[in-house]
């Protein structure tokens, strides 16, 4: 489905954003909800033009639950106090001094659309009645292929399952610049292993790198790594660990960073060429939550 990417002011005007990183606050607890919508929070309503029952939020969520009584339900009186507010809401009101993102799904994904610090509106066609998660946003997302090669940036090649001519699917995403630029870290976390491939077809590099807090490996192919990294360090975002290379593929024409995340902790990637079953999930939600942009 095609993102959406309207932000509506507290006038309703509409500006262009150009995505956000993820607030540093907690998720909504219960005891913070009283069905009031209080300055600080975000809150969605039952009915149209911010009518009928409310619930009120202080934080980002990405899932609220679908069956009483532990779903986030809709708190105030009026029409629809007491049902669970996924797929259920109709207009909101955001009390809070930070950007909404409403998505279609949960974990952060699917169509959005974005509610500025004091706006109060509808939900468009897409997410009225079809509002899975909600984050509140703050200073603008950085692209992925600019974090990934800094100055300049670079360019997608080949999205996650994006192969059209090639057999297998692809568990990566594709991102080429030109070959020597500075490769940089886009999560922190601890090396779990460096292999280092030949120019050209003859061996294929690996960077993989755990990141604890989310649980999730993030995986360089093709790179050179630098001759300093090693398995059981710890790096930091945005440091460089490699240059663009072709190792393991066919020709400098032909050269990439290909980047992956995997579940848990990792230090293969998974196998694309010739695999026709996916083992890593869409890592669009992953990303947004690092605070980056995919395009």
């Amino acid at each position: 489905m095609k993102t959406l990417t309207t932000i509506l002011t507290a006038s309703t005007a509409v500006f262009a954003l150009g995505g956000a990183l993820l607030a540093t606050g907690t998720p909504a607890s219960a005891a913070a909800r009283d069905g009031v919508c209080d300055s600080g929070e975000f809150c969605y309503y039952y009915n149209s033009d911010n009518a009928g029952s409310l619930s009120d939020f202080t934080g980002s969520l990405s899932d609220y639950g679908t069956e009483q009584p532990s779903c986030y339900d809709f708190k105030g009186t009026g029409a629809g106090k007491g049902l669970c507010i996924k797929n259920e809401a109709a207009s909101v009101w955001n009390r809070s001094s930070k950007t909404v993102r409403v998505y279609y799904n949960s974990g952060y994904a699917g169509s959005y659309q974005d509610f500025a610090a004091g706006a109060k509106g509808n939900l468009n066609a897409t997410l009225k009645n079809q509002n899975a998660s909600h984050q509140f946003l703050s200073s603008p997302s950085t692209n992925l292929s600019y974090a990934l090669y800094d100055a300049g940036g670079g360019s997608i090649t080949c999205g996650f399952d994006g192969y059209t001519t090639t057999s297998g699917r692809h568990e990566g995403i594709d991102i080429a610049r030109s070959v020597g630029s500075d490769v940089h870290a886009l999560v922190s976390g601890e090396v779990t292993r460096v292999a280092r491939g030949s120019t050209g077809s003859g061996g294929l590099s690996t960077i993989a790198i755990y990141n604890a807090t989310a649980n999730k490996t993030v995986i360089y192919l093709h790179t050179a790594p630098r001759s300093t990294l090693a398995a059981g360090q710890t790096v930091s975002r945005g440091q460089i660990i490699a240059d663009e290379s072709w190792h393991g593929v066919s020709s400098s024409g032909s050269a990439h960073t290909h980047v992956e995340m995997r579940p848990g902790r990792q230090t293969y990637a998974s196998v694309s060429v010739g695999d026709p079953v996916l083992d890593n999930p869409n890592p669009a939600s992953f990303w947004v939550g690092q605070g980056y942009t995919v395009r």
